[in-house]
């Protein structure tokens, strides 16, 4: 009698097979595999602040859990959460908010999710900009729709309404905008971004303005929000926020969508089936974070503003590598070609002889849609800093040599 052979191979639904797991996350695990073997690792991988959840957020999460704020609440969030995001968005930005149009989430990426998988399906075209950061195309792909890239390099990573409508195919349903920009800290002026809303509208199309980096921009750069845009634009347009990196909560996982009133409403049915409801607790945090005094956010832009500048310098004296000027979020995403090739081919490999040879860890700009370029995170100490781009020169002046 034969043993049948026994099928080992999971029968993955053909949309996530098509998914690419997170390069950010890959990062991560290299960096936490490397310190535990023991070595000293300077990690430029992470995108998350390095400063600790301020006391005042944090002591009014525990004030709401000894009060009993520990229950299910509505799909979109409490009505305080909701009435607290556009209180806010009044207050900061003199945009027009309904509490309605609001919905709680499990963080900005779950925004962004709900956003494109209730537009999006089976022959639908999304704009995304490149660099773009990894889980777009991946949203984009699990709705069973297609990723198509704009190419910004040309333009130093700055999208133009040009550029999205030499893209738009007729296919297009939407496209995703993040400014500032992870990974290359790019932010789009003001007027170029309501140039790019009145093309959105003109064609027909959508729009989600992923906001997760907000109030982490550089002067003379202006810190803008979509939703402060005429409503005859908003029409289209879904505002992805978050908690995250503006008031370093990136554990409590808390973000939060603003559109109009069709698409909450296909939202909150999604999340009602997903997470239910973010969390309770994380809720009340997060409208301490946003009720109280911005103070918190102050100190820390400033400190990334000091640490951005030094970067900016020190990674311009590296030989065979260049890099624009962010002005916002908290990465440099140098270009790394004067390095390659030689031995190094790619920046993958570029990236994998940092790790191996001096126990650094950048994320490959592969991931981001940009071959050749490296994600350099600056959330984190000067003195890693320095020790970092000490090992990162090292590593460059070997190599570049070769060119």
């Amino acid at each position: 009698m034969t043993e049948t052979a026994v099928k080992t191979s999971f029968p993955v639904a053909p949309n996530v097979a098509r998914m690419q797991p997170s390069s950010t996350l890959a990062a991560m695990q290299a960096a936490i595999a490397l310190r535990q073997e023991g070595h000293d690792v300077v990690d430029f991988g992470p995108g998350e602040p390095d400063f600790d959840t301020p006391e005042h957020i944090k002591e009014a999460a525990a004030r709401a859990m000894r009060a009993g704020q520990t229950k299910y609440t509505p799909t979109g969030g409490t009505k305080k959460f909701q009435e607290t995001v556009a209180a806010f968005y009044e207050r900061e930005f003199s945009a027009r908010v309904n509490p309605s149009e609001v919905v709680a989430t499990a963080g900005g990426k779950q925004g962004i999710f709900n956003a494109v998988v209730t537009l999006c399906g089976a022959g639908d075209d999304v704009l995304i900009p490149k660099p773009y950061w990894v889980t777009f195309p991946e949203i984009a792909t699990f709705a069973g729709a297609r990723p198509v890239f704009i190419e910004t390099e040309g333009t130093g990573f700055q999208l133009t309404a040009e550029q999205v409508e030499s893209a738009i195919t007729p296919n297009t349903k939407l496209i995703i905008i993040n400014s500032p920009s992870n990974p290359s800290g790019r932010v789009i002026p003001p007027a170029e971004f309501e140039r790019i809303m009145r093309v959105v509208r003109e064609r027909g199309i959508y729009a989600v303005s992923d906001e997760c980096y907000l109030k982490f921009v550089y002067e003379p750069a202006e810190v803008f929000s979509a939703a402060t845009l005429d409503e005859s634009l908003r029409e289209r347009l879904c505002v992805a926020g978050s908690f995250s990196k503006t008031y370093a909560m990136t554990g409590w996982r808390i973000g939060y969508t603003i559109a109009p009133a069709a698409w909450t409403r296909e939202m909150a049915k999604v999340q009602s089936h997903s997470t239910s409801n973010p969390s309770s607790i994380s809720q009340a945090a997060a409208i301490a974070a946003f009720e109280s005094p911005q103070d918190c956010v102050g100190e820390m832009l400033a400190e990334y503003r000091r640490r951005r500048d030094w970067l900016l310098q020190a990674v311009e004296e590296i030989p065979g590598v260049e890099c624009s000027r962010p002005e916002g979020a908290f990465y440099v995403f140098p270009s790394v070609r004067g390095c390659l090739g030689g031995e190094l081919k790619t920046s993958a490999d570029f990236s994998d002889r940092l790790l191996r040879e001096a126990h650094t860890v950048v994320t490959d700009g592969a991931g981001f849609g940009e071959e050749g370029y490296v994600r350099i995170s600056y959330a984190t100490s000067m003195e890693r800093l320095e020790e970092g781009i000490r090992r990162i020169r090292g590593v460059a002046e070997k190599y570049a040599q070769e060119e």
